[in-house]
């Protein structure tokens, strides 16, 4: 008996050891693509339309709208090399009233292994000095969801909406839209590591798990109080929200590579 059990373990280990043999060699070629979700929660909540949600100031919070822009992807390889996604395919609408907007497919990926992304959250200033020219349908796009100001002053990087009721509000409409305030542009680049590999291959199409906690806009690093005002769109507020509370409301909750 004894015999058969050392048998079974060293067959056992003999096979764990040629299929590690097996994975170390693979031959890693050809191209694929990646599935970046991007799932809106407001503190540790998932979020959901005209649902209170009550802030450490006391003020009780309903959102409406939801939309911020991402742009120029950027993978990086276990090897410490990058991907870069074409400028021209770089730029999305995360909109939380249409579902199929929060799921990034990103094609002809080259097959590696990868273990961070890179992206911006707004339209960088390369791009948008491109001129009206060189927006493409970027700009059509952009205004039909309400994500514009002038063209002088560019576009809405992030639009979060609704409601607010508080010691001096009762459901009182308050609006925050960040993006340039005069000559400060207010690009926000984040870097996240990813918490296992993402295996893109010919035949597996990761899907990156990313949280937006989008209470954060408004109750980071730099909280908003709407007592002060309801309309939180320019100046030093937007600039603290940009530099302080933006770069912190994402990260990796998982990896599927299936």
């Amino acid at each position: 008996m004894k015999f058969q059990i050392k048998n079974i373990v060293a067959v056992l280990a003999l096979a764990l050891a040629f299929t590690s043999c097996t994975d170390d060699n693979e031959t890693i070629s050809g191209e694929g693509a990646i599935k970046l979700e991007f799932d809106n929660v407001y503190g540790a909540a998932n979020l959901a339309f005209n649902t209170a949600y009550t802030n450490t100031n006391g003020e009780v919070i309903k959102v409406s709208n939801a939309i911020y822009i991402i742009s120029n992807i950027v993978l990086t390889k276990e090897d410490g090399s990058t991907y870069t996604m074409p400028k021209s395919e770089s730029y999305f609408f995360v909109n939380e009233a249409d579902a199929t907007s929060t799921i990034l497919n990103l094609p002809n990926i080259p097959a590696a292994n990868y273990t961070k992304v890179s992206f911006g959250v707004g339209v960088d200033q390369a791009q948008f000095n491109a001129g009206a020219d060189g927006q493409g349908t970027m700009w059509t796009d952009a205004q039909a969801l309400g994500m514009t100001w002038s063209w002088a002053a560019g576009y809405k990087f992030v639009k979060f909406e609704g409601t607010v009721t508080s010691t001096t509000h009762t459901n009182a409409n308050f609006r925050v839209h960040t993006g340039k305030t005069g000559d400060i542009y207010n690009y926000a680049t984040i870097t996240l590591n990813f918490p296992n590999k993402a295996l893109v291959r010919t035949n597996v199409t990761p899907q990156v798990h990313v949280l937006t906690d989008l209470k954060k806009v408004i109750e980071g690093t730099t909280v908003i109080n709407f007592n002060e005002g309801l309309d939180v769109m320019g100046g030093t507020k937007v600039q603290n929200i940009s530099a302080n509370n933006v770069p912190n409301i994402f990260s990796i909750d998982h990896v599927h590579n299936d």
